[in-house]
């Protein structure tokens, strides 16, 4: 009966975190091979699809520091983070399917991230939503993923419905 979960979380994994990472790359494939960079399609008064390269963390975070640093802190951690979520996984995804399907968009996103850091060196983003002159930072799918996957994980330490270690 055990092999039975095993398999359901395993599968639950490779799809949830798959489809991010197959949708990530295909619209950012979509942005590259359409868009100019920094070019801009104004979609609603409040939204534009606009492609840019970050090449810092979320917010920008160390984009002002040499490409060296960005690059070598930034797969570093995003391998540790990865492989903290799969652990992490591994040791929720029987009794809590919600959490692990949370576990599993966060570990998409942050590979479809991870992706664009090995070939880029920068990650591509192209969500551009704003309010007047007050533009939020453009973001990706992979990001979106991540904060899905944090909202879930946020609910479960919030309610304390977190799995025992």
């Amino acid at each position: 009966m055990k092999s039975k979960y095993k398999n359901r979380a395993t599968l639950r994994l490779l799809l949830i975190s798959g489809a991010v990472v197959i949708l990530d790359q295909f619209t950012k494939y979509l942005i590259a091979t359409t868009l100019m960079l920094h070019e801009t399609v104004a979609i609603t008064p409040f939204f534009n699809i606009t492609h840019v390269l970050n090449p810092g963390g979320a917010f920008g975070l160390f984009a002002d520091h040499s490409a060296v640093v960005r690059k070598f802190f930034f797969l570093f951690v995003s391998s540790v983070v990865a492989c903290a979520i799969l652990w992490f996984y591994i040791k929720t995804a029987d009794g809590y399917p919600l959490l692990a399907s949370g576990l599993a968009a966060i570990f998409g996103g942050a590979v479809g991230n991870l992706i664009d850091r090995f070939r880029y060196g920068k990650v591509v983003d192209f969500l551009d939503f704003y309010i007047g002159y007050y533009h939020w930072p453009a973001f990706n799918v992979a990001d979106s993923a991540i904060c899905v996957g944090m909202a879930i994980f946020i609910y479960h330490v919030l309610l304390n419905k977190m799995p025992d270690f």
